[in-house]
Parts: C-alpha cells; structure tokens; sequence
C-alpha cells in the first residue's frame, strides 16, 4: 500500500494561499486551519514555517510591500514633497489590493530588509532638502500613518472598492442626522468620495511639513 503524501510546501506557497483566501474570507475569518484546508494539507503541516497568525501577517505585510516596490515609479530627481506624495498613493493602492489589508499591514513587522532601500531613499531626499534625520523620519511615518489611517477607515465603509457594507446610506445618514445639518451634510465627504478625499488628505499633510519644517 502506498502512503500518500501531502506536496512539499514553502513558505511563498503559502503566503501567496493567504492573501488569495483574504480577498474571499476578510482577516476575521483567515485562520491557519482555513488555509491549510485550501492547501489540501493538515494544519499542523504550517507550523513549521509560522509558529501562529501573527507570524504570517508579518509575511503577508512583507509580501505586500514587496509587490508594491515592484509596481512603484519614483524619479530620481523626484523632490521632497513628489516622493512622499508617491509614497503615500503606491501604499494606498497596494492596501486596497486586499480586503482588510489595512489591518493585515498595521503594526505588523516586516521579515525582510526590502523597505530599507526605499526609507533610504526618502530620507535622503528629505535630508538634501535641509531636514534633521528626526525630522526626515517624523515626516515619512506621518504620511504612512496617514495612509494607514485613512485606509482603515475606508475599509470599513468599503471592503473592497465596489463593495459597500450595510449602514453607510449617505442619505439615510443625512435624515437620521437631520437635527444636525453640518454633520448631516458632512456624510457626502466622510463616506464617499475617497479618491478624492484622500489625494486632499495627502496634500495636506505634505503642506504641514513643509509649514511645520520651514522647507521649501
């Protein structure tokens, strides 16, 4: 009788499995078991490659990141503020990528040295327009938290782009709010719009570092 065994897995093999499920079951419901099942293989069989969930995570946001380098377009010549501008769009876009990929990037540590070339890059650029290093870096985490933040918030409304959750009827809102009429009217910028309501975001930001820093 031949024993049948269960293919040899990596761990790219099962990154790759985990971000695929996350699209279909969000983080809630992306469980080791779950993937192993999609793997055709035992749970226990991922353990030697993650010792929990959180190790994972760590791969996926790493993972991501790495796909969003492979995509990203920055000039060299690009100044101080087009940089953090691209910066906070390709974070965005590799975000949106992924239900709840907000979640799956927040706080998780990356297991590869891949993001170094980049913040090197971005401090650099900040350092040549006459920011400290302390400034360089409050600058580039202001503008990853920002994205980090705004993209959160909208993957609650919208899981993925086209997909709106239940309770997030602009004019239902506004009725509901009616006793309010500047927060009742304020529905139509918080719950949609998020294109352009982040692009706004970013400048923002960007024009409170330079005031901030007295950088041109």
């Amino acid at each position: 009788m031949t024993t049948r065994r269960s293919p040899r897995l990596d761990k790219k093999q099962i990154v790759e499995t985990a971000l695929r499920l996350l699209n279909e079951v969000g983080l809630d419901g992306l469980t080791l078991r779950a993937i192993a099942k999609e793997l055709s293989v035992q749970a226990p069989a991922l353990y030697w490659h993650f010792q929990g969930k959180q190790e994972l995570l760590d791969e996926m946001a790493t993972e991501m990141f790495r796909r969003m380098l492979a995509r990203a377009r920055i000039a060299p010549d690009a100044t101080w503020q087009e940089r953090l501008l691209a910066g906070g769009r390709d974070l965005r876009a590799a975000l949106l990528g992924y239900r709840d990929g907000a979640k799956v990037f927040s706080g998780s540590r990356f297991t590869g040295t891949e993001h170094a070339a980049q913040l090197e890059e971005t401090l650099g650029a900040l350092a040549r327009a006459g920011f400290t290093l302390p400034q360089a870096v409050r600058a580039a985490t202001t503008i990853s938290l920002f994205t980090l933040g705004f993209v959160t918030e909208e993957q609650g409304v919208e899981p993925v782009p086209g997909e709106r959750r239940d309770g997030y009827d602009v004019e239902e809102r506004a009725a509901r709010l009616a006793g309010f009429p500047l927060a009742a009217s304020a529905g139509a910028d918080l719950f949609q719009n998020y294109d352009e309501g982040f692009e706004e975001g970013l400048h923002l930001v960007v024009a409170g570092i330079a005031a901030r820093y007295g950088a041109g």
